[in-house]
């Protein structure tokens, strides 16, 4: 590969990288938009919708034969416990922004990095930089500081961030790609879901079937649902690591520009305090990504 298409790889990488984080940074706009539905009915259709959406998407790039190959009783079993981690991630993200606690759900995502490097360490065996001993250990001040003026939001923060961490340690080691294993895990999800929405219209309490605008909403779930994670995934493929470490942080900060600006959430002294260093402990670990990602570069160059 040349340099030039190497610099357009990365380019394209870079947008399609920023597009996945600022497509889920204004994601709490959508779901305050559906309007009083609860965070259950939201989960279920966002599972039902992403799973014929994604069925599309594999037809066409005809994936079907890789899906299946890659299938083994191991793999279900691991892609199950994704699944349900994931699905744990969005009930408790949805409740989040519908119960005024986007503050806290961005919190959670500024802990996340963090947390994937613990489990990195404790889990994989990887060892430690010490500036990512720094970086963790500062932030660790922020949740201590949060837990002991906040126990009531503290959980929702913790949740997101040790649900979606584990999460990304199963799907690190799972052997499957990123849209084949969506794949799965979204098809273990839906009869659920699918069960609970036909329930809900037994009842005569769902939301679909309201209205065509309404319908659109809930249908649109599956595209909001796949296309920043096949973004992702895309610019996964196409950018170093240490890019992609630094643009993870768009996300959150974007769900903390809405929750302040837009939805009129409260700061308090505490979440200044909270949010400086866990904020802190993000550029540490940033910094030092990029750092070491040079010194490798460096040291790869012939001599």
């Amino acid at each position: 590969m040349t340099d030039a298409s190497d610099r357009s790889a990365a380019r394209g990488g870079l947008l399609l990288g920023l597009g996945a984080y600022a497509f889920w940074g204004v994601l709490p706009l959508y779901f305050r938009w559906l309007g009083g539905l609860s965070a259950l009915e939201i989960l279920s259709h966002r599972v039902v919708w992403s799973l014929l959406l994604l069925v599309v998407v594999v037809t066409a790039l005809r994936r079907w034969r890789t899906v299946r190959a890659a299938i083994t009783p191991r793999t279900l079993a691991m892609l199950a416990a994704s699944a349900t981690l994931i699905a744990i991630n969005w009930l408790v993200y949805i409740w989040a922004v519908n119960a005024h606690q986007t503050l806290a759900a961005s919190l959670g995502y500024f802990i996340n990095p963090l947390v994937n490097v613990a489990l990195g360490v404790a889990v994989l065996g990887e060892r430690l930089r010490r500036w990512q001993g720094v970086a963790i250990a500062v932030a660790a001040v922020g949740v201590v500081a949060m837990a002991l003026g906040a126990l009531d939001t503290l959980w929702i923060s913790l949740t997101l961030a040790v649900s979606f961490g584990v999460y990304g340690l199963v799907r690190k080691v799972v052997a499957i790609d990123s849209l084949g294993g969506l794949m799965v895990e979204t098809a273990q999800l839906t009869p659920p879901a699918l069960l609970y929405l036909l329930l809900l219209a037994q009842r005569g309490a769902g939301a679909f079937g309201a209205g065509a605008g309404t319908n659109a909403q809930l249908i649109l779930l599956g595209l909001i649902t796949a296309a920043p994670l096949l973004m992702f995934a895309a610019a996964a493929r196409r950018l170093p690591y240490s890019s992609l470490a630094l643009l993870q942080y768009l996300a959150p900060t974007l769900q903390f520009i809405v929750a302040v600006a837009v939805f009129g959430e409260a700061l308090r002294p505490l979440h200044f305090l909270v949010f400086g260093l866990i904020w802190a402990g993000c550029a540490i670990f940033a910094w030092d990504s990029v750092r070491a990602a040079r010194q490798r570069a460096i040291a790869a160059q012939p001599a």
